[in-house]
Order: structure tokens, then C-alpha cells, then sequence
């Protein structure tokens, strides 16, 4: 038994040594460039605080710039390895695919990377704009805001990649679909458990508060929804062939 799975250790292994050595190389290029992804990353906080007097993002650390630096270029160093990963995790899996299946590849690292963009960018200019704003205006105009720049970057890049992940939905299902492994009755079945799971999720890969919760959960439902329609058109589910309803004629003596 151990022997049988010697061969797919020594893959992933192989895998993964190549993922952290793109993601490494990623890592460095963007932590030279920290300071300009920083101010793209702080526009839409710095956009609320306008509706605070004398708000501003500030450090009371001496070391918390440079390890701010270090979340952004993690969470950048992600964002541009990804298309690299999603093809290192289908390259793992292919071997047990039939060949028509492995040519599915550039259309999963296509997808993949297009729809966890679509769900950081539903993030960045829908919700960040809104709820940075509300967040701050419950605050009180007798308060001025002056959040951390470590805090902040924390809570943002845990929020686009929240929202990054969840937009993949419709791309797992599609390709799940596609190896015969789910099909639109399936997810029909599950959906009163997938209500709680995107609720609970939205809760872990989200700050604690409610409208970041929200924000998460209400498209994550829609995104399910869509789920069940793309199952439906790639692998719906086959009706149970009916027996005739006609009557037998009897036999002849």
C-alpha cells in the first residue's frame, strides 16, 4: 500500500516545490513594489475617510511597515502566482483523467484565474466602497478614524481572497460536472445544507461583522444558483426511464 502511493508522494511533492518557487519569485517582485500596490490596496479606505475630519492611515509600531510590506507582498505574490498554481493542481490530477479530460486544462487555469479576479474585483468596487464608508460613518462624526495600516491590509487582502475563492463556485462545479461527478439534481439535494456551509463560510473568510458577512453570503447564494444551472446544461440529471403504462394484451389460448 505504501509503496502504491510512494509515486503520487514524490509528485505532489514535486508540485509543490515548484508552486513555492514561482510563489517566492512572485513574493520578492512584489515586495520591491510594495509601496505602489499599498496605495492601490488603501484608495478605497482612503476614499471613506474623507467623510472623517483629520482621518488618516497610520503605523504606531517601528517595525510595522516593514512587516506590512511583508502581508502585501504575500498576499500580491498569490494573486499574480495563481494562474501557475490551478495549472500545478491539474497537472496532479491528470494522470487519473481520461485524455479527452486532461485537455481541460487551459480552459480550468483560464476560468479559474478569470473568476477568482471577478470575485476580488466584485470586492475592490462594489463592497470595499460601500462598506468602508458605512463602517466609518457608524463611527460618528465625533470620532476620527485613524486605522493601522497592518490592520487594514489584514482585513483586505482576507476579504479578496474570501471573495476570490467563492467566485471560483460555478468554475468547480463546471468542471465537476463535466467528469460526471455532479449533476443538477445533486446540487437541488444539497442546497438547504449549502445555505448554512456559505453562511458559516462567510462568517470564517470574512471579518467579524455582519455587513462583510453579508456581502459574501448574498453572492455566494446567487453564485450557487448559477451552479445549478451550469450542471443542468453540462450534466443533467437522466430520467428514470417509465415502464409502458399501456395493458398487456392477454395471450391467446
Amino acid at each position: 500500500m505504501l509503496e502504491d502511493l510512494k509515486p503520487h508522494i514524490a509528485e505532489l511533492r514535486s508540485r509543490l516545490i515548484k508552486i513555492v518557487v514561482i510563489y517566492f519569485i512572485f513574493f520578492i517582485l512584489a515586495f520591491v513594489f510594495w509601496k505602489e500596490i499599498f496605495q492601490w490596496m488603501s484608495q478605497p479606505l482612503l476614499e471613506a475617510l474623507k467623510v472623517s475630519k483629520n482621518s488618516e492611515i497610520i503605523f504606531t509600531g517601528l517595525a510595522e511597515p516593514f512587516f506590512t510590506a511583508v502581508k502585501i507582498s504575500l498576499f500580491a505574490g498569490l494573486f499574480m502566482s495563481l494562474p501557475f498554481i490551478l495549472y500545478q493542481i491539474w497537472a496532479f490530477i491528470a494522470p487519473g483523467l481520461y485524455e479527452h479530460e486532461k485537455k481541460l486544462i487551459i480552459p480550468f487555469v483560464f476560468w479559474g484565474t478569470v473568476m477568482f479576479v471577478a470575485g476580488a474585483a466584485f470586492a475592490y468596487y462594489v463592497v470595499f466602497p460601500v462598506g468602508f464608508k458605512m463602517l466609518i460613518q457608524f463611527g460618528g462624526s465625533e470620532f476620527t478614524a485613524m486605522p493601522r495600516m497592518s490592520e487594514y491590509v489584514s482585513f483586505f487582502g482576507k476579504l479578496m481572497l474570501g471573495f476570490g475563492i467563492a467566485f471560483e463556485m460555478p468554475v468547480v462545479t463546471y468542471f465537476l460536472a463535466k467528469l460526471g461527478l455532479v449533476t443538477d439534481r445533486t446540487l437541488k439535494d444539497f442546497a438547504r445544507y449549502a445555505i448554512v456551509i456559505i453562511f458559516i463560510l462567510a462568517a470564517v473568510l470574512t471579518p467579524p461583522d455582519l455587513f462583510s458577512q453579508l456581502a459574501m453570503a448574498t453572492p455566494l447564494l446567487v453564485l450557487y444558483g448559477v451552479s445549478i444551472i451550469i450542471a443542468k446544461i453540462v450534466n443533467p440529471e437522466k430520467e428514470a426511464p417509465q415502464e409502458s403504462q399501456a395493458p398487456k394484451q392477454k395471450e391467446k389460448e
